[in-house]
């Protein structure tokens, strides 16, 4: 069961104790990431995460932060998304009160030495060649750019090269106190930890002045210029990657939960229609699967394949099939069932390690001000219907909205967009 407190400074303090667990994971989640970079900045939100890590007033360097957590063998790392960056400890929880002193001097006391920066500038531009070199990877964000065009939710997160090579100390310094304040910040802690606890030992580690909630405006823009049905980008590889889909739902959207059944059939898992008809019965694929993005105001729905480069064009036929398929045939029920069960059951797994409850904790107080427990989540999708599918299907599933982002040896688009254009 979670608790919540907030701090006289606006910090909100989430805990949920959890039965049988002998470990505590403190996260802070900031609503920081890279939708709220502009051109000249790009990158700097996945920047600043590594820069968190470099050294502060109580532990100096790189060495002693690692060093502090390794000592007592828990874990730390971060991470960067499009609307959060977010960074955590997990350790036993006799050393809560570590995880909180090393994660509180990072994010208050950083110094962001313009030596670090330097050294680490190569470190994220050897970081942007590895995802150059993975197109698996690199596909998925070429297909936002096309679907969200040049504006941020469009932009990739780890930045430009040009805005990586050029950020300075004074970027670094400007963009934290300007979204690193404790109303745009939540601090979680998870598994064997008690609420009085947890609030006490945050006011001790994290005194911040107050500093509400900002409530701008999100910097999307629904017809961004640069906006393409096709994004195509030629490389040579032994594997042609491609990513397939449409413009879908935001998390807060009244069907969203809908969505979510509809991907587990689609494409959630080996037993789903695309892995089943476009990989077991055609063999046109290695890796296939669907899956949706959910942002705040906006989302996708997309199947991201790897496939011989000398049969995309079936391949993308096939997975078109499928979605088509969503729209005008019902689902059988046993087959609503069993995409129904999958969710709940891939949850309550997911659920059962404390760093898991703690993103998910703090995903929904940062962005939505709102907790769905588990329960809660259950019952929306035990809710979803046979007709539901077939209207969510229809609303989404739009062939004048489909979009397609490939890599791999192609100069011509022509072939690609005759299928775009249902020929």
């Amino acid at each position: 069961m979670h608790r919540k407190t907030t701090l006289t400074s606006g910090l909100r303090v989430l805990t949920d104790t959890l039965e049988g667990v002998k470990s505590v994971t403190a996260l802070v989640l900031v609503k920081a990431g890279s939708r709220f970079e502009d051109k000249e900045i790009n990158g700097i939100s996945h920047f600043l995460e590594h820069m968190f890590f470099k050294g502060a007033e109580r532990f100096k360097n790189a060495k002693e932060v690692s060093g502090a957590i390794d000592a007592v063998g828990g874990e730390f790392n971060a991470f960067t998304g499009k609307e959060y960056a977010g960074y955590y400890v997990k350790v036993v929880s006799k050393h809560t009160e570590l995880a909180l002193d090393v994660l509180s001097d990072m994010m208050l006391n950083a110094r962001f030495d313009q030596e670090e920066i330097e050294k680490e500038r190569g470190v994220i531009l050897e970081e942007f060649n590895m995802y150059q070199d993975t197109p698996m990877y690199q596909v998925a964000w070429n297909f936002e750019r096309a679907i969200f065009g040049d504006q941020p939710l469009g932009w990739d997160e780890i930045g430009e090269k040009d805005v990586i090579r050029n950020l300075q100390r004074e970027d670094f310094v400007k963009y934290k106190e300007a979204l690193y304040t404790p109303g745009q910040m939540v601090l979680v802690l998870s598994g064997d930890i008690e609420h009085e606890k947890a609030v006490l030992m945050a006011e001790k580690y994290f005194p911040m002045e107050f500093c509400e909630a900002s409530r701008d405006k999100l910097p999307f823009n629904e017809f961004a210029s640069g906006v393409e049905r096709l994004n195509l980008q030629s490389k040579k590889t032994e594997q042609a990657h491609l990513v397939c889909g449409y413009p879908g739902l935001s998390k807060q959207d009244e069907d969203h939960y809908v969505l979510k059944v509809l991907t587990a059939i689609l494409g959630g898992n080996m037993s789903s229609r695309m892995f089943l008809s476009v990989r077991e019965a055609k063999g046109l694929a290695y890796y296939i699967s669907t899956s949706t993005e959910d942002y705040m105001d906006v989302g996708t729905l997309y199947t991201r394949a790897g496939v011989d480069i000398n049969r995309i064009d079936d391949a993308i036929r096939a997975i078109v099939e499928e979605y088509e398929k969503m729209r005008f045939v019902d689902v059988p029920a046993d087959e609503l069932k069993k995409g129904k069960e999958y969710l709940k059951g891939k949850l309550a797994l997911t659920l059962e390690d404390p760093q898991n409850v703690a993103i998910m904790l703090a995903r929904q107080e940062l962005l939505y001000d709102k907790i769905e427990t588990y329960t809660d989540i259950c019952r929306a999708i035990d809710d979803v219907c046979v007709e539901d599918i077939k209207r969510v299907a229809s609303r989404i599933i739009n062939p004048d909205k489909l979009h397609l982002s490939v890599i791999g040896p192609y100069e011509d688009k022509r072939s690609f967009e005759k299928i775009l254009q249902g020929e």
